[in-house]
């Protein structure tokens, strides 16, 4: 009788605990769905939030709250609108930043070299002028040959300057330009020459011509070209100790490899080699 009872007594246990484990299973599985809704209705909500936002009737009900201050920032879709804004400008400025750089990289890669060369008058002593500057049979004049190529205004940039010649390392158009000085001095043999000419009652005397000339040397031809040409005639007062007066010239060019450019005047001597007043250069346009 006692077994019995006991073993109903088991079994009733059992039962309890079964219907226990039962009802905790149903109740977390109700819970999982639950939460599982929610967050996907949370999900889906927030999406359409996103996606809204993005539509151009939104934006316009954004731009005015933006307007408004702290009402406008109080709105999901005033946030999700500025992060978007604030991606988009990183991303185009980034960009923007890698393609500017390159494009600078490329046209200094492909940029043609600098090619000038502006040299200045120079004083030479007169123990290194013997033999400079004699007149040559192939040109008019007599060439300068002391330029400053170092010091003061003057420089060369891919130019190379040989017995007053500047060399020019590549074809192509160039700008040559020359400017020389003069300063004539009236000396005792010259006035008197004048006064049997023209009468001892002149008020003036007529200098001598003064000429300028740029020629070009190439290796094909042995006899320099003449590119350009200027003179003048001027005359002075018989009361000054000299006269001074300065010729300018320049143009454009067509030069090769490797041609060579000098000046030639018609009396060096007569010359004032400063640097801002006599000056010879050329550089590359294209």
């Amino acid at each position: 009788m006692v077994s019995m009872t006991s073993s109903h007594t088991m079994q009733y246990i059992g039962l309890l605990l079964l219907a226990a484990i039962l009802l905790q299973t149903i109740a977390v599985a109700v819970t999982f769905i639950y939460f599982s809704n929610v967050l996907s209705t949370m999900k889906e909500t927030f999406s359409k939030s996103s996606v809204s936002c993005l539509m151009r009737a939104n934006l316009r009900t954004i731009k005015g709250q933006e307007l408004n201050g702290a009402e406008g920032k109080d709105d999901p879709c005033w946030q999700v609108t500025q992060q978007l804004h604030f991606l988009i400008e990183k991303s185009m400025s980034s960009r923007y930043q890698k393609e500017i750089t390159s494009a600078v990289k490329d046209q200094e890669d492909s940029s043609r070299p600098k090619i000038a060369a502006h040299v200045t008058g120079s004083y030479t002593p007169e123990s290194e002028k013997d033999g400079a500057g004699l007149p040559n049979r192939k040109v008019y004049g007599q060439k300068i040959q002391s330029w400053e190529s170092e010091k003061g205004l003057a420089f060369l940039q891919n130019v190379e300057l040989s017995d007053g010649e500047l060399v020019v390392p590549q074809a192509g158009l160039y700008y040559i330009y020359s400017q020389t000085y003069f300063r004539h001095t009236l000396i005792e043999e010259d006035e008197s020459a004048r006064e049997d000419e023209y009468g001892s009652m002149g008020e003036s005397v007529r200098g001598k011509p003064m000429l300028q000339y740029v020629y070009k040397k190439v290796s094909s031809y042995q006899v320099p070209i003449l590119l350009m040409k200027n003179a003048r005639t001027t005359c002075w007062s018989r009361d000054s100790e000299y006269g001074l007066y300065s010729i300018y010239q320049a143009g454009l060019f067509q030069l090769g490899s490797g041609d060579r450019v000098f000046v030639t005047v018609s009396n060096v001597s007569t010359i004032d080699m400063d640097e801002k007043s006599s000056f010879f250069g050329a550089f590359l346009v294209s």
